[in-house]
């Protein structure tokens, strides 16, 4: 790891500390600093709390902590997924979206939305506590699995998976997937094209506590895993013939990170939806600045993922107060003028 690495990733810890301390204390609904110290220090037994912060540990425990968990976890998956694909395609605008992950999940989620009745709704729709919460997150995780398998099976060649044939792959998953949402809300009514539109646009407004340790299994454990497999990543830059030849088995390797990716991506989209720009931007933000090593580059846009979002979830809560932005329309006003920035400076 070089001395840039080492020295970078400390100061983006401390900024997703800072991004996490913004999205619990600010919002609507300001908590105070003395606030939060007394929460928890009534939470560690340390003092009991006065009455006049009830209001504030009411809106940490039940709103803000259970919401910045939530985004930091998802930024974080949405980020390394896309770091491991750029890195699997070699290619520094690759997207986690190229295996069909995100149009799979999104395909299955407006099918639920639209052919599941009042039951598959957004989760923001719902009161908390009902099953009903996990049906369509169960839905468009399964969607965004199922459509990146099919990629890696349309993609297999004599035991292979050659990256070209994968991209064209995801391509033509993808169109089909866009072709049944335009389908599915051909034939919707009023009140599901809003869910649906809600869920598109991406949201936190659903986030609750029993969604952490769902989250915590299906994004932390596996983006570990794709930390792992950094060394893999850096054999494969240098083309496929080269990192066989350094000893890795390249099309295991190549599975291990689709797979891993996939589960990750999944996961996140199935709880808040789409969110764009977060697993292009980030890694390649993170490239630039600490180099290719990928053992910076994963650790680098988990932590920078994590940051980004939680920024943008504040940023959703607070610019239209009361009301609330969709989270994917503030990644894209982020992300596209930073794309848009990139396509010129690579041209130039």
């Amino acid at each position: 790891m070089g001395v840039t690495g080492a020295r970078a990733l400390p100061a983006v810890g401390v900024l997703l500390a800072v991004a996490l301390a913004g999205a619990i204390l600010l919002g609507p609904a300001r908590v105070s600093p003395q606030g939060v110290v007394a929460v928890l220090g009534d939470a560690l037994g340390v003092a009991p709390l006065p009455d006049e912060f009830r209001r504030d540990a009411a809106i940490l425990t039940a709103i803000r902590l259970p919401r910045a968990l939530v985004a930091a976890m998802v930024g974080a998956g949405l980020a390394i997924a896309g770091a491991a694909m750029q890195g699997l395609f070699r290619n520094p605008l690759a997207d986690p979206g190229l295996i069909g992950v995100s149009a799979g999940a999104a395909l299955a989620a407006v099918a639920a939305i639209v052919l599941g009745g009042d039951m598959l709704r957004p989760a923001a729709s719902l009161r908390a506590g009902t099953p009903a919460l996990w049906l369509l997150p169960a839905v468009a995780f399964l969607g965004g699995l199922g459509a990146t398998l099919l990629v890696a099976r349309v993609a297999a060649r004599d035991g292979g998976m050659p990256v070209g044939t994968l991209l064209l792959a995801g391509i033509a998953i993808n169109a089909l997937a866009n072709a049944g949402i335009g389908l599915l809300l051909f034939i919707s009514d009023d009140r599901q094209i809003r869910d649906v539109t809600f869920w598109l646009l991406g949201s936190l407004a659903g986030a609750r506590w029993p969604m952490v340790p769902v989250l915590a299994a299906t994004i932390v454990l596996p983006a570990a895993g794709l930390l792992l497999l950094a060394r893999n990543l850096n054999g494969l830059a240098l083309g496929e013939r080269e990192a066989f030849h350094l000893g890795i088995d390249v099309e295991r390797a190549k599975r291990i990170a689709i797979v891993l990716a996939a589960v990750v991506v999944s996961a996140g989209v199935a709880f808040t939806g789409l969110i764009a720009f977060v697993g292009l931007v980030v890694p390649h933000l993170v490239r630039l600045a600490c180099g290719a090593d990928h053992r910076v580059v994963l650790a680098g846009s988990a932590l920078l993922g994590a940051a980004l979002l939680s920024a943008s979830d504040l940023a959703a809560r607070t610019l239209a107060a009361p009301a609330e932005l969709p989270i994917g329309v503030v990644t894209s006003l982020i992300g596209a003028p930073f794309f848009l920035w990139l396509l010129r400076r690579d041209v130039s």
